[in-house]
């Protein structure tokens, strides 16, 4: 969610339908003429958008782009030259141990946090704390719940929805579509503060959803939740992309990242110590995937066997069986099988062990994901 900055409102435009409130202010009281932009005019995509159309111009290239962002913290560095970016479509997932400079990074991304050096570019706009138009562009989910307990779903939908610009018969259809996006229409009249956890950060998504971003950020949205309300968060994500719109995640459960990301990039000490696809991060570290052929016969004459074969960098027995290390285990376990066979091996079972992003991850920054 992103609030907007308005000028003081007369009477006459507070009584006005387009009037949007909002208690967010300038830095400087001082110098109003930095926030001359009526957000209206902003947002004034927003509700075309109810039919169907994204906020702002369709954005060709990149929907975020951040380039070589540096923040300090007195002596401490946060974040030192990261640079990434996120296309339409396209979740990529930002990972790293605690203190590594996530929350900076995303801070900047999403111009909360003005940058010490470096640019953010969103959706072909230059982003800043001051900014108001690429903002628009812009649905921030924060880790903490952003909802009022006593209203209802629909309520505290509604309210957002005024918010960030739409009129009042654009609010209601919108809230009825986020609604049942965030499988939350049957409860829509109850107040939140009834709700689990795990549906009060379903609702905390879709407030961030209400004005049609064209990029998501999401600060560990599952934290907490039960595994039904985190697997419908899960899918609510999946579909979101799948419509292209861009999405920012983070999260402390690497099944997740697994799951989600077409791209990931691995955050520590301040700076993006790797980037790419699952595939992209393994191979960078260099691992390979280990199969265990358990059975009785000819071990020794199995594992010689098995070594013959193009795809296999070593063989070997072990604890009474044949381990191998192997290129891409699931495409040639059949002919594994066979050579081991026919090498006089009567195979039993099979273990196969890829290596994952935990792995990748515990090689670059020498922690657990959740440390």
């Amino acid at each position: 969610m992103v609030a907007l900055p308005l000028r003081p409102a007369t009477t006459a435009q507070a009584s006005s339908e387009n009037y949007v409130p909002c208690a967010w202010r300038s830095p400087d009281e001082a110098d109003m003429s930095a926030w001359e932009v009526s957000p209206m005019a902003a947002l004034r995509t927003v509700d075309a958008g109810v039919k169907g159309a994204p906020v702002g111009p369709l954005v060709h290239g990149p929907v975020l782009e951040c380039r070589e962002l540096h923040k300090r913290f007195g002596d401490v560095e946060a974040v030192h030259g990261v640079s990434l970016q996120i296309a339409a479509g396209e979740t990529y997932g930002l990972l790293g141990p605690n203190g590594a400079g996530k929350t900076t990074t995303i801070s900047m991304a999403c111009g909360l946090l003005e940058a010490d050096r470096g640019e953010v570019i969103v959706a072909g706009r230059p982003l800043t704390t001051r900014s108001v138009a690429a903002k628009a562009a812009i649905g921030y989910v924060p880790q903490e719940l952003a909802i009022y307990p006593d209203l209802s779903a629909r309520e505290n939908l509604r309210f957002f929805a005024r918010l960030y610009g739409l009129s009042a018969a654009a609010a209601n259809a919108r809230v009825e579509e986020v609604l049942a996006v965030i499988g939350l229409a049957e409860r829509a009249r109850e107040p939140t503060k009834n709700f689990s956890g795990g549906m009060q950060r379903r609702l905390n998504i879709g407030i961030g959803l209400l004005h049609r971003p064209q990029l998501l950020i999401l600060d560990e949205p599952t934290v907490g939740v039960d595994p039904q309300s985190r697997n419908a968060i899960l899918e609510s994500v999946e579909a979101l992309s799948a419509e292209g719109m861009a999405v920012l995640y983070t999260t402390h459960y690497m099944e997740e990242a697994e799951r989600l990301c077409d791209r990931i990039g691995i955050v520590d000490l301040g700076e993006l110590k790797a980037e790419g696809t699952r595939a992209e991060l393994v191979a960078l570290v260099g691992e390979h995937d280990r199969v265990t052929l358990e059975g009785t016969g000819d071990l020794e004459a199995a594992a010689r066997a098995c070594k013959s074969l193009s795809s296999v960098r070593a063989a070997s027995v072990q604890d009474g069986g044949v381990q191998l290390i192997v290129d891409s285990a699931r495409s040639v376990l059949p002919e594994l099988l066979r050579t081991a066979t026919d090498a006089g091996l009567a195979v039993s079972a099979v273990e196969v062990d890829e290596p994952d992003l935990e792995t990748v991850f515990l090689h670059l920054t020498g922690k657990a994901l959740r440390d």
